[in-house]
């Protein structure tokens, strides 16, 4: 599957034109911050992500109360939650972070293919603690400039995380006013995973003081350790945990994997 990158930018576009983020409520953040729980913290710190389905896996977990599913993985130990909110291929909606948002007091990062403030604007009128930007639809011009939309969302009150896959898009994105610098171990134009990406983009990338969060293709207490050697200080593990029959028990044994 290639060019998977460009569908998701027209799903947001999509979902844009239709009014998904036009958003009317306004809900309270959370009282904690991200990286301060992370710096804290003395186990392995998770981010675990709400999402029923996705566009390498498709459907991962029949759609049911998201609120609950959220308050099983706090009970597991993660320290932050992750919400899909694109509504196509990932089954994602602002209705299911709000739900969240209501029951939950841990940050939440609102998790899209953000390419307008429309969505940033969404995602502090949800409560969201931190939002994603993806630095390759920065990169390949799908967005505006990345640094305009990283002062926005910081007028807004939230963290940025930037997303990279490359070790060209990491150093683009430690350039920036990021608060967290994000490494997707899955390519998105071919959907393929890899941890050893972010051992080679830390291997040789020099370090500030940011928080650095490896995502994708996290299933096992191994997989933590190992990103944990190679300089990761957080872990946002998604679709393993989703397909659990266990959520709780999942959570607590990669929490503890540290």
């Amino acid at each position: 599957m290639k060019d998977v990158l460009e569908k998701l930018v027209e799903n947001s576009r999509k979902a844009i034109n239709e009014g998904v983020y036009n958003i009317e409520h306004q809900l309270i953040k959370s009282d904690k911050n991200i990286i301060d729980e992370i710096r804290k913290n003395t186990h392995a710190s998770l981010i675990t992500e709400v999402k029923f389905s996705s566009p390498s896996l498709g459907y991962i977990r029949q759609i049911s109360d998201p609120a609950t599913i959220a308050r099983t993985m706090i009970d597991g130990g993660a320290i932050g939650l992750s919400v899909l909110t694109q509504p196509y291929l990932f089954h994602g909606s602002p209705q299911y972070f709000a739900e969240i948002r209501r029951h939950v007091k841990v940050p939440l990062l609102m998790k899209d293919i953000v390419i307008e403030k429309v969505q940033i604007d969404a995602a502090e009128r949800l409560g969201a603690d931190i939002v994603l930007l993806i630095q390759s639809v920065f990169d390949k011009k799908f967005a505006k400039e990345i640094d305009d939309f990283v002062d926005y969302a910081h007028k807004k009150n939230l963290l940025v995380l930037i997303e990279s896959h490359t070790k060209n898009e990491f150093l683009d994105s430690t350039r920036t006013h990021a608060d967290l610098l994000g490494i997707n171990n899955r390519n998105l134009d071919t959907l393929e995973i890899d941890l050893k990406v972010t051992e080679a983009i830390l291997k040789e990338q020099k370090r500030d003081d940011r928080i650095i969060i490896s995502e994708s293709g996290i299933e096992t207490a191994q997989d933590i350790r190992f990103l944990s050697q190679q300089g990761a200080n957080a872990f946002l593990v998604g679709s393993s945990i989703m397909k659990s029959k266990d959520i709780k028990g999942l959570v607590s044994s990669l929490v503890l994997a540290i």
